[in-house]
């Protein structure tokens, strides 16, 4: 059986399968499997705690009957102590099947507990990948708009500088301390290649930089250079 087999069950159904399995060398694997599905361990949960409660209510209605019994026959004397006492060993036998029975429920019951917590935390733990996979992709897009942008040369908006800022507002938990790493710095660390610049890329880089530093594009080092000269006082241009 399969997650969806179990799910078509109807309640009684249901309960006696849980029931079934609920110790865990009379298991078959994939129905507990089945049981303990995501789409099923609520379902599972109740219908255990529901035969649980079921059991501990008939050991106390059983207890209580069986004081009243014990009353009953000693006010009769001595025939009727001695039926008390010719009813004891198959009461003492139900009790301790049945409370054998409770306990198994009570195990079960604690088992489903342990794995909701491992769903839950499994699911918790896929949200937060895809919030972070979300993130990544967000800060790889605001960087090659920033990249893309300064080989342009173009002059940056505030609505530009607004979204670049984000790559060093927005954080992210890393660690077992779960400290706040910026966009940037996991860029950086985590969620980019990084190759050795080498000799040439850095002077190309740092001729952008002046390129992009001097007003309308036009370097700071020449400005004022004349655009041609004469030469030989006469009119050629150089």
């Amino acid at each position: 059986m399969d997650a969806r087999d179990v799910a078509a069950l109807n309640d009684g159904e249901y309960e006696q399968l849980v029931v079934i399995h609920a110790h865990p060398r009379r298991r078959e694997a994939d129905v507990w499997a089945a049981l303990i599905h995501p789409d099923n361990i609520d379902r599972t949960r109740t219908a255990a705690t529901t035969v649980h409660a079921r059991t501990a209510a008939t050991i106390r209605w059983k207890k209580a009957e069986r004081e009243k019994y014990q009353q009953e026959c000693h006010a009769r004397g001595y025939e009727g102590k001695q039926e008390w006492f010719a009813s004891k060993p198959e009461f003492e036998q139900w009790k301790r099947r049945t409370g054998n029975f409770h306990q198994m429920m009570q195990a079960a019951i604690a088992e489903l507990g342990r794995a909701k917590r491992d769903t839950n935390r499994a699911q918790g733990d896929r949200g937060v990948g895809q919030q972070r996979d979300t993130l990544r992709k967000l800060a790889v897009a605001i960087h090659r708009h920033q990249a893309a942008h300064a080989r342009a040369g173009g002059i940056a908006e505030q609505a530009d500088y607004e979204l670049w800022r984000l790559l060093d507002t927005l954080t992210v938990p890393i660690g077992h301390d779960q400290e706040a790493v910026s966009l940037r710095t996991m860029l950086d660390i985590y969620w980019a290649d990084v190759e050795p610049v080498t000799a040439a890329e850095e002077g190309a880089n740092r001729a952008e930089r002046s390129m992009r530093s001097a007003p309308a594009g036009q370097s700071g080092q020449y400005a004022g250079v004349p655009r041609a000269r004469h030469v030989h006082n006469g009119k050629d241009l150089a």
